[in-house]
């Protein structure tokens, strides 16, 4: 066994703090992954604090992985010692399934493996994060990282990147489309870098005037003030789609109507509380709501080498372990630019 040292959640109520355990040895097809960043998802705390429910504890949070392979097995053919690796929010799935077999693990009809606060396939190993000093995975379900751009950047790529490129290219949103992004965070702020490098007219729909030049900054060509009664009826009919990342309780009927004909809005945000949607203001313009998950190894892999072609990175904040949970009581008051990013070499001082 591997020891490992790691920060953790011993229960929904106590800071995070320092916690050592073993991780498993390295099988015939598995990487050892040194992590040398590891980004803080919003998810982290929801599942930190039991929010959803069913939490496990000790847990090791952290699913947006990046690090350098230091041991390879016997059988691996797609890794080498030294290659940079990452690990996004599955480590393994039945491989089976009809979504399994298209690569599209992420809706794998037997649940896959999350990264932590799971179990591996055997349903009884519990699975750790990467807020911890190195991970062991099947080579499958690792990914290839590119040394052209900063690795702290790249980090929440592999869980906000993914999430918000997945609808995206599933969408086949481009050129000629108009898009509107509601929610500047973490997801909102890669939604918009990813949509104008695709080519669409991205305008940022928010509550907060003061984010207006943050949304320029990251490609947005127009930006809208929710709060703005005339500016909403301006924009009545005017999106084909809305990206959707808000995860506080909002009125999905508001945006509904900016949609034009056809119009699709994307659900990525979790509202605590569910939203009730007349079928009449879906049916008066053939309009959708639909819902997106991250995605599967094949597209999380062509998300990182179209990001790398692009010069596309998360803006982000680094910060030691230490500063964990200062982190946490900062995200939850929207107090980051725009995603924390921990130093891992900070947790081996």
């Amino acid at each position: 066994m591997i020891d490992t040292q790691a920060y953790a959640a011993q229960n929904a109520t106590s800071p995070l703090g320092p916690w050592n355990f073993q991780r498993r040895e390295v099988g015939p097809h598995d990487v050892q992954i040194e992590i040398l960043y590891c980004g803080v998802c919003h998810s982290d705390i929801h599942q930190v604090r039991d929010e959803w429910g069913g939490s496990v504890y000790p847990m090791v949070p952290g699913h947006e992985i990046v690090g350098r392979i230091v041991k390879v097995g016997d059988h691996v053919t797609k890794f080498k010692v030294g290659d940079l690796a990452g690990i996004g929010c599955f480590v393994d799935s039945c491989r089976e399934c009809t979504p399994c077999q298209a690569g599209e693990e992420q809706y794998c009809e037997k649940g896959n493996a999350s990264t932590y606060n799971g179990t591996e396939m055997d349903r009884k190993t519990l699975t750790y994060g990467g807020y911890s000093t190195q991970i062991v995975t099947d080579e499958k379900y690792t990914l290839k990282i590119s040394d052209k751009l900063p690795l702290e950047g790249v980090a929440p790529l592999l869980c906000a990147g993914i999430t918000t490129y997945s609808p995206l290219r599933h969408w086949k949103v481009g050129k000629g489309h108009k898009v509107g992004v509601l929610g500047l965070g973490g997801l909102g702020h890669m939604a918009v870098k990813l949509a104008h490098s695709m080519g669409a007219e991205v305008t940022m729909l928010s509550t907060s005037p003061s984010k207006e030049a943050d949304a320029k900054k990251l490609g947005a060509h127009h930006f809208a003030l929710i709060k703005d009664k005339e500016q909403m009826k301006r924009l009545r009919n005017t999106f084909d789609f809305i990206i959707n990342t808000v995860s506080a309780p909002h009125d999905y009927n508001q945006f509904l109507r900016l949609l034009t004909l056809d119009g699709v809005m994307i659900c990525l945000g979790i509202p605590p509380e569910p939203s009730t949607v007349p079928a009449f203001n879906l049916i008066m313009g053939r309009r959708s709501i639909a819902g997106s998950l991250i995605g599967g190894i094949r597209e999380t892999q062509e998300m990182l080498d179209y990001c790398a072609e692009h010069n596309i990175v998360s803006d982000v904040e680094v910060i030691d372990i230490k500063d964990i949970n200062t982190a946490y009581d900062r995200m939850m008051k929207g107090d980051v630019k725009y995603r924390f990013v921990i130093d891992i070499a900070s947790l081996k001082k």
